[in-house]
Protein backbone atom coordinates (compact mmCIF):
# COMPACT_ATOMS: atom_id res chain seq x y z
CA UNK A 1 0.00 0.00 0.00
CA UNK A 2 2.94 2.32 0.61
CA UNK A 3 3.91 1.95 -3.06
CA UNK A 4 0.37 2.89 -4.10
CA UNK A 5 0.56 6.05 -2.01
CA UNK A 6 3.94 6.98 -3.47
CA UNK A 7 2.61 6.35 -6.97
CA UNK A 8 -0.37 8.63 -6.37
CA UNK A 9 1.86 11.42 -5.06
CA UNK A 10 4.19 10.98 -8.02
CA UNK A 11 1.28 11.28 -10.44
CA UNK A 12 0.21 14.48 -8.67
CA UNK A 13 3.67 15.95 -9.16
CA UNK A 14 3.77 14.90 -12.80
CA UNK A 15 0.28 16.29 -13.41
CA UNK A 16 1.34 19.64 -11.97
CA UNK A 17 4.00 19.85 -14.69
CA UNK A 18 1.60 19.17 -17.56
CA UNK A 19 0.18 22.67 -17.54
CA UNK A 20 -0.50 22.61 -21.29
CA UNK A 21 -3.13 19.89 -20.98
CA UNK A 22 -5.89 22.30 -19.92
CA UNK A 23 -6.22 26.04 -19.35
CA UNK A 24 -4.59 27.24 -16.14
CA UNK A 25 -6.97 28.35 -13.39
CA UNK A 26 -4.18 30.28 -11.68
CA UNK A 27 -3.53 32.37 -14.78
CA UNK A 28 -7.09 33.69 -14.46
CA UNK A 29 -6.73 34.72 -10.79
CA UNK A 30 -7.99 38.28 -10.24
CA UNK A 31 -6.47 38.79 -6.78
CA UNK A 32 -6.64 38.11 -3.05
CA UNK A 33 -9.51 40.57 -2.46
CA UNK A 34 -11.07 40.67 -5.92
CA UNK A 35 -12.02 36.95 -5.92
CA UNK A 36 -12.98 36.80 -2.23
CA UNK A 37 -16.30 35.21 -1.26
CA UNK A 38 -18.21 35.02 2.01
CA UNK A 39 -21.50 33.43 3.03
CA UNK A 40 -23.50 32.44 6.08
CA UNK A 41 -26.04 29.62 6.25
CA UNK A 42 -28.76 29.99 8.87
CA UNK A 43 -30.05 26.51 9.66
CA UNK A 44 -32.84 25.41 11.97
CA UNK A 45 -32.56 21.67 12.60
CA UNK A 46 -34.87 19.11 14.16
CA UNK A 47 -34.37 15.35 14.46
CA UNK A 48 -36.79 13.16 16.42
CA UNK A 49 -36.41 9.41 16.79
CA UNK A 50 -39.42 7.65 18.22
CA UNK A 51 -37.99 4.41 19.59
CA UNK A 52 -40.27 1.39 19.81
CA UNK A 53 -40.45 -1.24 22.60
CA UNK A 54 -40.01 1.19 25.53
CA UNK A 55 -36.56 2.38 24.48
CA UNK A 56 -35.64 6.01 25.15
CA UNK A 57 -36.60 8.45 22.40
CA UNK A 58 -34.05 10.87 20.93
CA UNK A 59 -34.99 14.46 20.08
CA UNK A 60 -32.73 17.34 19.09
CA UNK A 61 -33.73 20.93 18.21
CA UNK A 62 -31.20 23.67 17.51
CA UNK A 63 -30.33 26.78 15.50
CA UNK A 64 -27.00 27.56 13.90
CA UNK A 65 -25.19 30.05 11.68
CA UNK A 66 -22.47 28.45 9.54
CA UNK A 67 -19.98 30.97 8.15
CA UNK A 68 -17.64 30.29 5.24
CA UNK A 69 -15.03 32.81 4.08
CA UNK A 70 -12.67 32.39 1.14
CA UNK A 71 -10.11 34.84 -0.19
CA UNK A 72 -9.13 34.82 -3.81
CA UNK A 73 -5.65 33.80 -4.98
CA UNK A 74 -2.89 36.31 -5.43
CA UNK A 75 -1.74 36.75 -9.01
CA UNK A 76 1.45 35.20 -10.35
CA UNK A 77 2.81 31.75 -11.06
CA UNK A 78 2.01 30.64 -7.51
CA UNK A 79 -1.14 32.05 -5.94
CA UNK A 80 -1.75 32.05 -2.20
CA UNK A 81 -4.88 32.65 -0.14
CA UNK A 82 -6.70 31.90 3.10
CA UNK A 83 -10.05 30.52 4.16
CA UNK A 84 -12.14 30.03 7.26
CA UNK A 85 -15.17 27.99 8.28
CA UNK A 86 -17.05 28.05 11.56
CA UNK A 87 -20.42 27.85 13.25
CA UNK A 88 -22.22 29.34 16.24
CA UNK A 89 -25.24 27.41 17.53
CA UNK A 90 -27.76 27.32 20.34
CA UNK A 91 -30.30 24.74 21.37
CA UNK A 92 -34.06 25.22 21.10
CA UNK A 93 -35.98 23.79 24.04
CA UNK A 94 -34.65 21.48 26.72
CA UNK A 95 -33.20 18.76 24.46
CA UNK A 96 -33.13 16.44 27.47
CA UNK A 97 -33.22 13.39 25.20
CA UNK A 98 -30.76 14.66 22.61
CA UNK A 99 -28.54 12.01 21.08
CA UNK A 100 -28.61 12.34 17.31
CA UNK A 101 -25.11 13.76 16.78
CA UNK A 102 -26.67 17.23 16.77
CA UNK A 103 -25.84 18.83 20.12
CA UNK A 104 -22.61 18.51 22.18
CA UNK A 105 -22.81 17.50 25.83
CA UNK A 106 -20.76 18.64 28.82
CA UNK A 107 -18.89 16.32 31.19
CA UNK A 108 -22.11 15.67 33.11
CA UNK A 109 -23.96 14.60 29.99
CA UNK A 110 -26.05 17.77 29.78
CA UNK A 111 -26.52 19.44 26.38
CA UNK A 112 -24.82 22.81 25.92
CA UNK A 113 -27.08 25.86 25.70
CA UNK A 114 -24.81 27.41 23.05
CA UNK A 115 -21.48 26.60 21.46
CA UNK A 116 -19.09 27.72 18.72
CA UNK A 117 -16.53 25.88 16.58
CA UNK A 118 -14.39 26.48 13.52
CA UNK A 119 -10.94 27.04 12.12
CA UNK A 120 -8.87 28.57 9.34
CA UNK A 121 -6.85 27.24 6.44
CA UNK A 122 -4.19 28.48 4.06
CA UNK A 123 -4.01 27.56 0.39
CA UNK A 124 -1.63 27.74 -2.55
CA UNK A 125 -2.21 27.11 -6.25
CA UNK A 126 0.04 26.59 -9.23
CA UNK A 127 -1.65 26.11 -12.59
CA UNK A 128 -4.63 23.79 -11.75
CA UNK A 129 -3.14 22.18 -8.65
CA UNK A 130 -4.21 23.38 -5.21
CA UNK A 131 -2.79 22.52 -1.79
CA UNK A 132 -4.78 23.49 1.30
CA UNK A 133 -3.76 23.12 4.96
CA UNK A 134 -5.96 23.64 8.02
CA UNK A 135 -9.61 23.12 8.95
CA UNK A 136 -11.66 21.68 6.09
CA UNK A 137 -15.02 20.13 5.23
CA UNK A 138 -14.36 17.02 3.12
CA UNK A 139 -16.43 15.32 0.46
CA UNK A 140 -14.42 12.18 -0.29
CA UNK A 141 -15.99 8.69 -0.42
CA UNK A 142 -13.49 7.37 2.14
CA UNK A 143 -13.29 10.50 4.30
CA UNK A 144 -16.50 12.53 4.26
CA UNK A 145 -17.66 15.21 6.66
CA UNK A 146 -21.08 14.53 8.14
CA UNK A 147 -23.22 17.33 6.70
CA UNK A 148 -26.57 15.67 7.49
CA UNK A 149 -26.73 17.10 11.00
CA UNK A 150 -26.93 20.67 12.31
CA UNK A 151 -23.31 21.57 11.54
CA UNK A 152 -20.63 19.82 9.48
CA UNK A 153 -17.83 17.62 10.71
CA UNK A 154 -14.41 19.30 10.47
CA UNK A 155 -11.07 17.73 9.54
CA UNK A 156 -7.64 19.28 10.11
CA UNK A 157 -4.79 18.46 7.76
CA UNK A 158 -3.44 18.95 4.26
CA UNK A 159 -5.19 18.13 0.98
CA UNK A 160 -3.82 18.42 -2.55
CA UNK A 161 -6.16 18.44 -5.55
CA UNK A 162 -4.90 18.46 -9.14
CA UNK A 163 -6.88 18.95 -12.37
CA UNK A 164 -4.04 19.37 -14.86
CA UNK A 165 -5.33 16.78 -17.33
CA UNK A 166 -8.74 17.26 -18.89
CA UNK A 167 -11.30 15.01 -17.19
CA UNK A 168 -8.90 13.77 -14.50
CA UNK A 169 -8.91 14.94 -10.87
CA UNK A 170 -6.25 13.58 -8.50
CA UNK A 171 -6.40 13.85 -4.70
CA UNK A 172 -3.92 13.15 -1.90
CA UNK A 173 -3.86 14.27 1.71
CA UNK A 174 -3.09 13.66 5.35
CA UNK A 175 -5.33 14.53 8.31
CA UNK A 176 -4.47 14.46 11.99
CA UNK A 177 -7.66 15.78 13.64
CA UNK A 178 -11.39 15.36 13.14
CA UNK A 179 -14.25 16.98 15.00
CA UNK A 180 -17.66 15.33 14.85
CA UNK A 181 -20.80 17.44 14.38
CA UNK A 182 -21.64 17.21 18.08
CA UNK A 183 -18.14 17.87 19.44
CA UNK A 184 -16.54 21.11 20.60
CA UNK A 185 -12.92 19.95 21.05
CA UNK A 186 -11.01 19.89 17.76
CA UNK A 187 -9.30 16.56 18.53
CA UNK A 188 -11.74 14.77 20.79
CA UNK A 189 -11.41 11.57 18.71
CA UNK A 190 -7.65 11.14 19.29
CA UNK A 191 -6.95 10.70 15.59
CA UNK A 192 -3.31 9.78 14.92
CA UNK A 193 -3.29 10.22 11.16
CA UNK A 194 -5.35 9.32 8.12
CA UNK A 195 -3.72 9.32 4.69
CA UNK A 196 -6.11 9.60 1.76
CA UNK A 197 -5.57 9.33 -1.99
CA UNK A 198 -7.73 8.92 -5.06
CA UNK A 199 -8.77 9.90 -8.56
CA UNK A 200 -11.89 10.78 -10.51
CA UNK A 201 -11.86 10.40 -14.28
CA UNK A 202 -14.57 11.46 -16.69
CA UNK A 203 -14.03 9.27 -19.75
CA UNK A 204 -16.69 11.10 -21.77
CA UNK A 205 -20.07 12.76 -21.27
CA UNK A 206 -21.67 9.41 -20.41
CA UNK A 207 -18.99 7.53 -18.42
CA UNK A 208 -17.45 8.54 -15.07
CA UNK A 209 -15.10 6.52 -12.86
CA UNK A 210 -13.55 6.98 -9.42
CA UNK A 211 -11.17 5.26 -7.00
CA UNK A 212 -10.23 6.36 -3.45
CA UNK A 213 -8.31 4.86 -0.57
CA UNK A 214 -7.56 5.73 3.04
CA UNK A 215 -5.06 4.36 5.55
CA UNK A 216 -6.21 5.22 9.06
CA UNK A 217 -3.22 4.37 11.26
CA UNK A 218 -3.80 1.42 13.61
CA UNK A 219 -7.52 1.51 12.79
CA UNK A 220 -8.42 0.47 9.25
CA UNK A 221 -7.56 0.54 5.56
CA UNK A 222 -10.39 1.18 3.10
CA UNK A 223 -10.77 1.31 -0.68
CA UNK A 224 -13.65 2.62 -2.78
CA UNK A 225 -14.47 2.27 -6.49
CA UNK A 226 -17.29 3.64 -8.63
CA UNK A 227 -18.35 3.43 -12.27
CA UNK A 228 -21.31 5.44 -13.56
CA UNK A 229 -22.71 5.26 -17.10
CA UNK A 230 -25.61 7.32 -18.46
CA UNK A 231 -27.33 6.11 -21.60
CA UNK A 232 -29.39 8.79 -23.37
CA UNK A 233 -32.73 7.66 -24.78
CA UNK A 234 -35.37 9.22 -26.99
CA UNK A 235 -37.52 12.14 -25.78
CA UNK A 236 -34.83 13.37 -23.34
CA UNK A 237 -35.13 10.20 -21.27
CA UNK A 238 -32.13 8.26 -19.94
CA UNK A 239 -30.95 5.10 -18.23
CA UNK A 240 -28.18 5.40 -15.63
CA UNK A 241 -26.17 2.37 -14.50
CA UNK A 242 -24.04 2.71 -11.38
CA UNK A 243 -21.63 0.36 -9.63
CA UNK A 244 -20.01 1.25 -6.30
CA UNK A 245 -18.19 -0.68 -3.61
CA UNK A 246 -15.86 -0.62 -0.60
CA UNK A 247 -13.31 -3.04 0.80
CA UNK A 248 -12.20 -2.57 4.42
CA UNK A 249 -9.58 -4.29 6.57
CA UNK A 250 -9.61 -3.52 10.30
CA UNK A 251 -6.74 -3.52 12.76
CA UNK A 252 -7.35 -4.96 16.22
CA UNK A 253 -7.34 -2.67 19.24
CA UNK A 254 -4.24 -2.34 21.39
CA UNK A 255 -5.73 -4.79 23.91
CA UNK A 256 -6.26 -7.36 21.15
CA UNK A 257 -10.04 -6.99 20.93
CA UNK A 258 -12.00 -6.12 17.81
CA UNK A 259 -12.72 -2.60 16.60
CA UNK A 260 -15.88 -3.61 14.72
CA UNK A 261 -19.26 -4.51 16.26
CA UNK A 262 -20.88 -6.86 13.74
CA UNK A 263 -18.09 -9.43 13.29
CA UNK A 264 -18.78 -13.15 13.54
CA UNK A 265 -15.13 -14.22 13.55
CA UNK A 266 -13.07 -13.97 16.73
CA UNK A 267 -9.81 -13.70 14.83
CA UNK A 268 -9.59 -9.97 15.58
CA UNK A 269 -6.45 -9.52 13.48
CA UNK A 270 -8.23 -10.71 10.34
CA UNK A 271 -11.52 -8.82 10.10
CA UNK A 272 -12.60 -7.50 6.72
CA UNK A 273 -15.65 -6.52 4.72
CA UNK A 274 -16.53 -5.99 1.08
CA UNK A 275 -19.75 -4.20 0.22
CA UNK A 276 -20.90 -3.48 -3.33
CA UNK A 277 -24.02 -2.27 -5.06
CA UNK A 278 -25.40 -1.93 -8.55
CA UNK A 279 -28.29 0.32 -9.48
CA UNK A 280 -30.28 1.23 -12.56
CA UNK A 281 -32.24 4.49 -12.80
CA UNK A 282 -34.72 5.45 -15.49
CA UNK A 283 -35.44 9.13 -15.92
CA UNK A 284 -38.15 10.61 -18.09
CA UNK A 285 -39.39 14.15 -17.67
CA UNK A 286 -40.15 14.79 -13.99
CA UNK A 287 -40.06 11.09 -13.07
CA UNK A 288 -37.08 9.05 -11.88
CA UNK A 289 -37.29 5.36 -10.91
CA UNK A 290 -34.31 3.50 -9.44
CA UNK A 291 -33.79 -0.17 -8.61
CA UNK A 292 -30.70 -1.09 -6.54
CA UNK A 293 -29.15 -4.28 -5.18
CA UNK A 294 -26.52 -4.16 -2.41
CA UNK A 295 -24.52 -6.97 -0.81
CA UNK A 296 -21.99 -7.52 1.98
CA UNK A 297 -19.35 -10.24 2.17
CA UNK A 298 -16.63 -10.94 4.74
CA UNK A 299 -16.64 -11.68 8.46
CA UNK A 300 -17.95 -8.25 9.52
CA UNK A 301 -20.39 -5.63 8.31
CA UNK A 302 -19.28 -2.32 6.83
CA UNK A 303 -19.15 -0.84 10.36
CA UNK A 304 -18.17 2.81 9.92
CA UNK A 305 -18.26 5.76 12.36
CA UNK A 306 -16.59 3.71 15.09
CA UNK A 307 -15.44 6.52 17.37
CA UNK A 308 -12.01 7.11 18.86
CA UNK A 309 -9.25 7.47 16.31
CA UNK A 310 -11.36 6.33 13.35
CA UNK A 311 -11.54 9.13 10.79
CA UNK A 312 -14.12 7.66 8.46
CA UNK A 313 -16.64 10.35 9.22
CA UNK A 314 -20.32 10.02 9.98
CA UNK A 315 -21.17 10.12 6.29
CA UNK A 316 -18.57 7.89 4.65
CA UNK A 317 -21.03 5.51 3.03
CA UNK A 318 -21.53 6.47 -0.63
CA UNK A 319 -23.94 3.62 -1.35
CA UNK A 320 -27.48 3.65 -2.79
CA UNK A 321 -29.26 1.80 0.05
CA UNK A 322 -28.41 4.42 2.68
CA UNK A 323 -31.13 6.31 4.54
CA UNK A 324 -31.76 5.99 8.30
CA UNK A 325 -30.34 2.49 7.99
CA UNK A 326 -27.41 1.90 5.65
CA UNK A 327 -28.16 -1.83 5.25
CA UNK A 328 -24.56 -2.72 6.05
CA UNK A 329 -24.98 -5.76 8.30
CA UNK A 330 -22.68 -8.75 8.25
CA UNK A 331 -23.40 -10.83 5.09
CA UNK A 332 -26.51 -8.71 4.37
CA UNK A 333 -28.21 -8.48 0.99
CA UNK A 334 -30.65 -5.66 0.30
CA UNK A 335 -32.81 -4.40 -2.54
CA UNK A 336 -34.31 -0.93 -3.04
CA UNK A 337 -37.05 0.61 -5.14
CA UNK A 338 -36.98 4.42 -5.26
CA UNK A 339 -39.24 6.93 -6.98
CA UNK A 340 -38.56 10.68 -7.29
CA UNK A 341 -40.81 13.38 -8.70
CA UNK A 342 -39.80 16.90 -9.74
CA UNK A 343 -42.84 19.19 -9.65
CA UNK A 344 -41.33 21.73 -12.03
CA UNK A 345 -43.51 20.58 -14.92
CA UNK A 346 -46.59 20.74 -12.68
CA UNK A 347 -46.20 24.45 -11.98
CA UNK A 348 -44.25 24.22 -8.70
CA UNK A 349 -40.55 24.67 -9.54
CA UNK A 350 -38.22 23.85 -6.66
CA UNK A 351 -40.46 21.16 -5.15
CA UNK A 352 -39.13 17.58 -5.12
CA UNK A 353 -40.44 14.38 -3.55
CA UNK A 354 -38.56 11.10 -3.04
CA UNK A 355 -40.02 7.84 -1.77
CA UNK A 356 -38.09 4.59 -1.28
CA UNK A 357 -38.50 1.13 0.18
CA UNK A 358 -35.45 -0.96 1.13
CA UNK A 359 -35.51 -4.57 2.35
CA UNK A 360 -32.48 -6.39 3.77
CA UNK A 361 -32.11 -10.09 4.54
CA UNK A 362 -29.59 -12.85 5.35
CA UNK A 363 -28.02 -10.74 8.13
CA UNK A 364 -25.61 -12.50 10.50
CA UNK A 365 -26.70 -11.15 13.89
CA UNK A 366 -24.45 -11.66 16.90
CA UNK A 367 -24.32 -10.93 20.59
CA UNK A 368 -21.47 -9.86 22.84
CA UNK A 369 -19.56 -12.27 25.05
CA UNK A 370 -18.18 -10.31 28.01
CA UNK A 371 -15.23 -11.02 30.28
CA UNK A 372 -17.66 -11.07 33.20
CA UNK A 373 -21.08 -12.24 31.97
CA UNK A 374 -22.70 -10.90 35.15
CA UNK A 375 -21.38 -7.37 34.49
CA UNK A 376 -22.98 -5.71 31.42
CA UNK A 377 -20.19 -3.10 31.44
CA UNK A 378 -17.27 -5.52 31.39
CA UNK A 379 -15.04 -5.83 28.32
CA UNK A 380 -16.34 -7.61 25.23
CA UNK A 381 -13.92 -10.45 24.55
CA UNK A 382 -15.81 -12.20 21.74
CA UNK A 383 -19.05 -12.28 19.77
CA UNK A 384 -21.17 -15.31 19.01
CA UNK A 385 -23.53 -15.82 16.10
CA UNK A 386 -27.21 -15.74 17.08
CA UNK A 387 -28.87 -16.17 13.68
CA UNK A 388 -27.82 -15.90 10.03
CA UNK A 389 -31.17 -14.84 8.54
CA UNK A 390 -32.13 -11.62 10.34
CA UNK A 391 -34.00 -8.98 8.33
CA UNK A 392 -34.61 -5.22 8.29
CA UNK A 393 -36.74 -2.86 6.22
CA UNK A 394 -37.24 0.88 5.80
CA UNK A 395 -39.88 3.03 4.14
CA UNK A 396 -38.43 6.48 3.42
CA UNK A 397 -40.14 9.68 2.28
CA UNK A 398 -38.68 13.14 1.75
CA UNK A 399 -40.13 16.41 0.47
CA UNK A 400 -37.86 19.38 -0.24
CA UNK A 401 -38.79 22.84 -1.48
CA UNK A 402 -36.23 25.41 -2.61
CA UNK A 403 -37.25 29.02 -3.28
CA UNK A 404 -36.43 29.83 -6.89
CA UNK A 405 -36.42 33.65 -6.90
CA UNK A 406 -36.94 36.80 -4.87
CA UNK A 407 -35.34 37.92 -1.62
CA UNK A 408 -35.46 34.35 -0.21
CA UNK A 409 -33.91 32.72 -3.28
CA UNK A 410 -32.16 29.39 -2.48
CA UNK A 411 -33.79 29.10 0.96
CA UNK A 412 -35.03 25.54 1.42
CA UNK A 413 -37.19 23.42 3.68
CA UNK A 414 -36.55 19.68 3.84
CA UNK A 415 -38.86 17.24 5.63
CA UNK A 416 -38.07 13.54 5.74
CA UNK A 417 -39.54 10.54 7.52
CA UNK A 418 -38.25 6.99 7.97
CA UNK A 419 -40.28 4.01 9.14
CA UNK A 420 -37.73 1.37 10.18
CA UNK A 421 -38.33 -2.16 11.45
CA UNK A 422 -36.02 -5.13 12.08
CA UNK A 423 -36.56 -8.77 13.00
CA UNK A 424 -36.33 -9.70 16.68
CA UNK A 425 -32.81 -11.09 16.36
CA UNK A 426 -31.51 -7.80 14.93
CA UNK A 427 -33.05 -5.42 17.47
CA UNK A 428 -30.06 -5.21 19.79
CA UNK A 429 -27.37 -5.30 17.12
CA UNK A 430 -28.21 -2.14 15.19
CA UNK A 431 -30.80 0.68 15.24
CA UNK A 432 -33.83 -1.19 16.49
CA UNK A 433 -37.41 -0.33 15.50
CA UNK A 434 -37.62 3.44 15.00
CA UNK A 435 -39.82 6.13 13.49
CA UNK A 436 -37.70 9.14 12.58
CA UNK A 437 -38.55 12.70 11.54
CA UNK A 438 -36.04 15.25 10.25
CA UNK A 439 -36.86 18.88 9.47
CA UNK A 440 -34.25 21.33 8.25
CA UNK A 441 -34.83 24.94 7.25
CA UNK A 442 -31.83 26.45 5.42
CA UNK A 443 -31.50 30.17 4.66
CA UNK A 444 -28.24 31.03 2.82
CA UNK A 445 -27.02 34.63 2.78
CA UNK A 446 -24.18 35.82 0.57
CA UNK A 447 -21.97 38.33 2.38
CA UNK A 448 -19.73 39.34 -0.53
Amino acid sequence: MLNAKKLTLAVLVQAALISTAVASEQSEAKGFVEDAEGSVLFRTGFIHRDKIDNRKDQSSYAQTAIVQLESGYTQGTVGVGVGAVGDWSFKLGSNNNAGNNMIPHDNNGEPYDQWARGGVNVKARISNTEVRYGTQVLDLPVLASNTARLVPEYFTGVLATSREIDGLELTAGKFTKNQFSDQIATDQNDLDRAIVWGARYQVNDQLNTAYFGVDNKDRLERHYANVNYKLPLANQSSLTFDFSGYHTDWDAKADGTARTYSHTSNDFNNLSNSIWAISTAYNTGPHNIMLAYQQNTGNAGYDYNLGAGVADGGQTIYMPNSYLSDFIGNDEKSVQLQYSLNFDQYGVPGLNWTSAFVYGWDIDANRAVRANPADPNSAIVARELVVDNATEREFFNQVKYTVQSGFAKDASLRVRHSYYRASDEYQGSYIGDTNEWRLFLDIPVKLF
